[in-house]
């Protein structure tokens, strides 16, 4: 998923000075933005209060939209660096191509990841035929400086565990949850889960304390520590729990996302990540040169246009609590 914003900010994330060591309750507002034509969606991560939960570092939230007369999603060839892409969808499907040879529909509550390392490329876009509604989410993983250099490379996961309890069933997307590990690779301490709730559930979910922990709400009415959550707000929860009690007033959907703290200061600009000004600039100068990011095939019509990249001052940030 790309950052079509083409006035994007430069800012630094991460480092564990930022982040609240016991439980909270934040709520996080979305801003809505446009991506292509038809398909706005609600960006929760990096929002104004929060940046990244754990190495989570990006999280948008779209739909339900109804696409039946409409292209749906139409995401040109664009960059990617220093990060994986998670595509999670609850309706609809989304038809990914990379700059490494991938093309893969990925379906409903399939994992579509993709690791970015040194440098790849993909579009996505709905099919030409293609259901109703689309619904779903898009998240980043920053990649620890250890990884972020690694070769890039695609995996779709169609079958994932699952964690049941009275009323739950939660899908592993990334990491482990309770007893069930996601096939995806991970390169952190990190987990990502997608929670259905039928109408009337009350029950807890296992966390591990050293986590921060973040709760995206998709769709239904659920509270969350006994915080009411509306589709597409997103509660921060910090660190410090061993549980989660979860509430459904109707069948509800939820995403987990956790990870221990990420240490590393990161700067994030468009769709790269980097340690540094220069980081950035020099990702900007390859693909508006054609290098290192290779070349998408079979999409039709041209790549995105990197932004201007604004000035190397960085303001820096308080303390987030």
């Amino acid at each position: 998923m790309s950052n079509l914003d083409r006035q994007p900010a430069l800012s630094t994330c991460g480092g564990r000075g930022f982040v609240v060591a016991e439980p909270v309750r934040e709520l996080l507002s979305p801003r809505q933005v446009k991506l292509g034509e038809s398909t706005e969606v609600r960006r929760l991560l990096p929002n104004l209060g929060r940046r990244m939960v754990g190495a989570w570092c990006f999280v948008d939230h779209y739909g339900p939209d109804d696409i039946a007369d409409e292209p749906g999603m139409q995401v040109p060839p664009h960059p990617h660096q220093g990060l994986q892409t998670v595509s999670w969808l609850h309706e609809g499907e989304v038809l990914h191509r990379d700059s490494v040879g991938s093309l893969q529909l990925v379906r409903p509550r399939e994992l579509g990841l993709m690791t970015s390392g040194r440098g790849i490329s993909h579009s996505e876009e709905s099919p030409r035929s293609h259901a109703r509604f689309l619904h779903g989410a898009q998240l980043w993983v920053a990649l620890p400086e250890a990884h972020r250099h690694v070769d890039p490379h695609f995996q779709h996961h169609a079958d994932l565990p699952h964690v049941a309890a009275p009323g739950l069933t939660a899908t592993v997307i990334l990491g482990t949850l309770d007893t069930a590990t996601s096939p995806g690779t991970t390169y952190s301490p990190i987990v990502g889960a997608d929670l259905s709730l039928t109408a009337g559930t009350e029950t807890r979910l296992p966390l591990e304390p050293d986590f921060e922990y973040a709760v995206l709400s998709m769709s239904g009415e659920a509270h969350v520590d006994e915080v009411p959550l509306q589709p597409g707000s997103m509660l921060y929860l910090g660190c410090g729990r061993t549980e989660l009690p979860l509430r459904a007033a109707s069948d509800a959907g939820l995403m987990l996302l956790g990870g221990e703290p990420f240490e590393e200061e990161i700067v994030m600009f468009w769709n790269w990540i980097g340690r540094s000004h220069d980081d950035i600039a020099q990702a900007r100068e390859d693909w508006t040169n054609g290098t290192r990011f290779g070349e998408v095939k079979g999409y039709d019509g041209p790549p995105l246009p990197a932004p201007e990249l604004p000035p190397t001052h960085l303001k820096p940030r308080g303390r987030v609590r």
